[in-house]
């Protein structure tokens, strides 16, 4: 039997103990990361079940609205909630969100101090002024209203509670978050506060009352809804202060007229929020109803109509159909679908024009945009408007819940000039005065009966 080489021996040995000495370390971080995860989840877990008492001792009524728990819930049902363990609620994250529906909640800014230092919580109570009030100019005397609350429990999880409140539309607003110069910046880790970095606005949730890792809590009945809700639900509020400067310069018309062309521009208005919205179709408020919007916080009197936009991929056949049935029947029929869609649609009386634009998207010189026609009736030219693309935002006109080009100044810009926007102009020619107008050719004397309808 041959003899074993001592330095072959010793190499077998280190090699065997340094083997040994990585499983040992191996083998404690699994156990030590398995022990801190254990840990975390045990201290979010309770982070959460004392934010939920303070919550019922307020009695504020807190659902739950955190993104990454309702995802969980949306893959599963829920059906592990009611386990051992912290499976939903103990995301990782560290910040849960709940929101609350405070209309009618009877606020103490004192007691929501003293109800979360009892459960030994810092809290952060962000207020701000109530929109609602400055809609109606009442800026100097807005009440300060709560916005939101940041609750950090003393192992550093962080429970934000957003407040959300019903606004003229009929939706729930939130407002974006705003911390004082003085606040606490641990308790708005960047990035990591699932609302505020925008104003929100939701329908009201159907809201279920769930056990989920041993709590009880109320959650969105269909919680992958409410988080597409969520994923559109960007709000821009209108610019009151310009609009009040505006109308220093250009005191508003007071004209009997000029108030029946705003309370029925707002009718009509609010008849197509309405019926688009019930066929899925998702508009924003165009051209002058949009320079209106953005300059003045309501309706260009003069304008006589209203006009919204509407991507063509959107088009539905049973337009027109739908329309007619909610009392504002089709005027007009220009284009095709294909090519420079547009839609006329009269109001009871005749008094103001509904004018809906079908949006298309193309390439120009590398960059997209999006552009909408115009036809002239009696020659059949071919006009086209042409905008940077752009994303949609909630906002609200006249009591009325809209959508507006999130870029909303660069969209108005592109219609009416880069500064002339800002002051009225009141000979308007839509062929000539865009400043984004171009010519678009001539529909063929053979398709006019197609492209070009009365009714």
């Amino acid at each position: 039997m041959p003899r074993l080489n001592k330095t072959g021996l010793l190499a077998v040995l280190v090699a065997a103990s340094s083997a040994f000495l990585l499983f040992q370390l191996y083998y404690y971080r699994q156990s030590s990361n398995g022990g801190n995860t254990s840990r975390q989840k045990d201290n979010q877990w309770e982070a959460l079940r004392s934010v939920m008492a303070v919550a019922r001792k307020l009695a504020l009524p807190i659902f739950l609205a955190d993104p990454t728990a309702l995802s969980l819930i949306g893959q599963t049902g829920g059906s592990a909630g009611v386990g051992r363990g912290c499976s939903f609620l103990c995301t990782g994250r560290p910040v849960t969100a709940f929101a609350a529906i405070a209309d009618h909640w009877k606020y103490d800014r004192q007691a929501v101090a003293t109800a979360a230092s009892q459960k030994g919580l810092e809290v952060e109570q962000v207020r701000g002024r109530d929109p609602r009030l400055l809609e109606e100019g009442a800026e100097l005397s807005a009440a300060q209203i709560p916005l939101h609350f940041l609750f950090r429990s003393t192992h550093g999880h962080i429970v934000q509670v957003v407040l959300l409140y019903q606004r003229n539309g009929g939706y729930l607003w939130h407002a974006p978050l705003r911390l004082a110069p003085s606040a606490d910046r641990r308790l708005a880790p960047p990035n990591a506060l699932p609302y505020g970095r925008h104003a929100g606005a939701y329908r009201r949730p159907d809201l279920v009352l769930t056990m989920l890792d041993g709590l009880d809590v109320q959650v969105p009945r269909n919680s992958s809804h409410f988080l597409t809700l969520r994923s559109e639900a960007d709000f821009i509020e209108c610019r009151h202060k310009e609009a009040r400067a505006f109308y220093q310069l250009y005191p508003e018309d007071g004209s009997v007229e000029a108030a029946e062309f705003r309370r029925a521009a707002r009718s009509v208005l609010s008849v197509a929020a309405r019926t688009l919205d019930s066929l899925n179709v998702p508009f924003w408020i165009s051209s002058g109803t949009c320079l209106g919007w953005y300059r003045q916080c309501g309706f260009i009197s003069y304008s006589r109509d209203v006009d919204v936009g509407v991507s063509i991929r959107h088009y539905r056949p049973d337009l027109a159909t739908a329309f007619a049935s909610a009392g504002l029947p089709l005027k007009h029929s220009f284009g095709r679908v294909e090519d420079s869609l547009e839609l006329s649609f009269q109001s009871p009386g005749g008094g103001v024009k509904l004018d809906v634009f079908f949006f298309y998207q193309e390439e120009s010189e590398g960059v997209s945009v999006v552009w909408n026609g115009g036809t002239q009736a009696k020659s059949g030219r071919k006009f086209k408007y042409v905008f940077p693309s752009f994303k949609l935002c909630w906002a609200e006109l006249a009591g009325v819940r809209v959508r507006v080009p999130c870029t909303t100044l660069d969209y108005v810009r592109a219609n009416y000039g880069h500064e002339a926007w800002s002051s009225p102009e009141t000979a308007w020619d839509w062929k000539t005065s865009p400043a984004n107008v171009m010519e678009n050719g001539v529909w063929p004397r053979g398709d006019w009966g197609q492209v070009i309808q009365s009714y």
